[in-house]
This record gives C-alpha cells, sequence and structure tokens, in this order.
C-alpha cells in the first residue's frame, strides 16, 4: 500500500525540531516554516547564529527568501515538539538519539531524513519502546552554501513509514509543499535509494564532480551499472523487495540532477567524515553475512576511506 495524503485534512499546525540542521533538514524546515509551523533548528553554533540574527536563507529556482526561525545548539531544543526531523550524519545516529532522548514530548514523532537503511532501527533501538520512530525516504538535491544559507537544486518528495501521526504529518507536508507519501514497503524504498547512492556517491566524491560531467567520463556508466548489479544482488539475498524499475532511476540521476554534488563529495571537500560506511559498506557487510561477493561496492568504500585518510591528514 502507498498513499498520499490530503493536504485539506483537519489537523492544527505543528511544532517541529529538526535535529541535525544540514542541508536536508534546512530545506525542509524552511518550507514547513513559511507555512506557518513552529520550527527551530538544531545545529553547529555558526549555523545556529546566522539563523538567530538573519533567519534562514532559503535559496530555490524561483525564490531567495530569509525565513525565520528558532536555532539552538542543544539537544534540549526538541522539548515540546510533535515532530523531530532527524537528520544527523549516520555516523552519529546513536549518539544524538541518545541526546534527544530526555527532551521528547510524549508520542513525538521521530521522523528520520537519512542516508542508509537502518537508522529507524538503531534510533529505535535507544529511545523508550512508546516513541514513534518512522523511517523516511529523502529524495532532494541540496546544499548548505555557507551558515544560515541553503540552497535547493532539485526534487524534494518524501516517502514516510506508516506511524500513529504519520497521516497528519503528510497532509501537512503536502500543503507546505513537501510531496509526501506513506508507504508499507519504506524498507524497499530506503534499498531503492541507497542503491542510487551506492552508484553515485562515492564516485562524485572521488572525482569531485558533479553528477552530469561525472557520466560523460569513458568507462563510468558501466562500474556504475556493475555496483548496481551487487547491490541488487545483496538485497534479493536479504528478501528486499525494491519498488519500481531501479536501473531506470539509476540512468536518470544526471538528468534529474545534473550539478548535484553527491553528500560525500560534499563531505570529502570539507574535510568531515562521509557516511561511506553506511552506504557501500553497509552493502559490504550484508553481502558478507549473505555470501555474496562485492568487489566493487568494497572497492568504492575503501578508496574514500583513504581518501578521508588523506584529507583528514592535511594531504
Amino acid at each position: 500500500m502507498t498513499s498520499t495524503a490530503s493536504s485539506a485534512a483537519d489537523v492544527s499546525l505543528l511544532r517541529i525540531a529538526v535535529m541535525g540542521a544540514g542541508a536536508v533538514g534546512c530545506y525542509y524546515g524552511a518550507l514547513l516554516a513559511r507555512a506557518g509551523h513552529a520550527v527551530s533548528l538544531i545545529g553547529r553554533q555558526s549555523h545556529v547564529q546566522a539563523v538567530q540574527q538573519r533567519g534562514l536563507r532559503l535559496e530555490t529556482a524561483l525564490l531567495d527568501v530569509q525565513v525565520p526561525m528558532q536555532a539552538s545548539t542543544e539537544a534540549s531544543a526538541v522539548q515540546g515538539a510533535d515532530v523531530v526531523l532527524f537528520c544527523v550524519k549516520s555516523t552519529d545516529t546513536e549518539a544524538a538519539a541518545r541526546a534527544i532522548q530526555p527532551w521528547l514530548a510524549p508520542g513525538a514523532l521521530v521522523l528520520t531524513l537519512q542516508n542508509g537503511v537502518d537508522n529507524d532501527e538503531r534510533v529505535r533501538a535507544v529511545l523508550d519502546r512508546r516513541t514513534p520512530v518512522a523511517a523516511a525516504v529523502v529524495y532532494v538535491a541540496t546544499a548548505m552554501a555557507g551558515p544560515g544559507h541553503v540552497q535547493h537544486h532539485g526534487r524534494g518528495e518524501l516517502v514516510i513509514a506508516p506511524s500513529p501521526r504519520s497521516e497528519a504529518v503528510a497532509a501537512q507536508f503536502g500543503a507546505a509543499g513537501i510531496p509526501t507519501q506513506i508507504s508499507d514497503n519504506v524498507r524497499g524504498a530506503l534499498w531503492a535509494k541507497l542503491v542510487l547512492n551506492c552508484a553515485y556517491n562515492a564516485l562524485s566524491a572521488l572525482s569531485q564532480q558533479p553528477y552530469g560531467q561525472l557520466v560523460q567520463a569513458p568507462g563510468v556508466t558501466d562500474v556504475i551499472a556493475d555496483t548496481v548489479a551487487e547491490c541488487l544482488a545483496v538485497a534479493k539475498a536479504d528478501g528486499v523487495t525494491i519498488p519500481g524499475d531501479v536501473a531506470a532511476a539509476v540512468r536518470g540521476i544526471p538528468a534529474t540532477m545534473p550539478g548535484q554534488h553527491s553528500s560525500t563529495a560534499q563531505d570529502l571537500a570539507r574535510g568531515k567524515p562521509t557516511e561511506i560506511d553506511h552506504l557501500n559498506g553497509y552493502v559490504v557487510q550484508r553481502g558478507e553475512a549473505l555470501g555474496v561477493p562485492m568487489p566493487l561496492n568494497r572497492a568504492l568504500q575503501v578508496l574514500v576511506k583513504l581518501a578521508e585518510a588523506r584529507r583528514g591528514s592535511g594531504g
């Protein structure tokens, strides 16, 4: 079952906290704040200070506006929120979940908007079992252009798992200009997104090229196709049903996001740890457990880790 909630549903405005206010969280937070919801961003000091002083600058193809909202460096800012958009890096999932746990309101929905396929399970393992946690699959191209400044480059849909609050959340998100579906097969949709990330993120990071330019190089599309084949073999062995035509979706990325650098490329360029262990590395881990060879995904993981170490040492 996949359904699109009606934006006309009779639901009140939400109090929303964004835990880990990077590009994804800031984009959705800005749209929700513009629609009248009370949004609090939780992020790094320089970013928080910029938002407190000027609001969040939202730059898209159609508008460039300052959006007033609350911002804090403290996890306690989730207090009183109806919905927490959980947007931290996959490497920080458990630590961030522990940080917000004492402050969550009873019944608050924690919506994981992260790369990887198991973050909702990892959050659920930390939080009180009565706290609803739902995974979300994010299809958006965004980047931070500086403290307090998010740029949108394309798309923006969400697919979220069922929960006691998912219908109301989907209705309000839809009314705010965020196309939102509820699906019983979010695990499959997360895997579909994982395959896209495994196909492009490492190559974009290692070359520091956007998707449209990347695929012009000889041999790149063959490497992408072989990487995808490995991922699909692991998914099949793991009993995952991936919706849609994944191969077609992979081929379409350079056309829909030609100027986008992967999040892994952005992290590597800034000397920050990447999520590669939760992307290609996750596929390698599951492949090892299931007896499926993963030579290309393993190579991409190792090459990104080597590049990380080099950047980290100032090389």
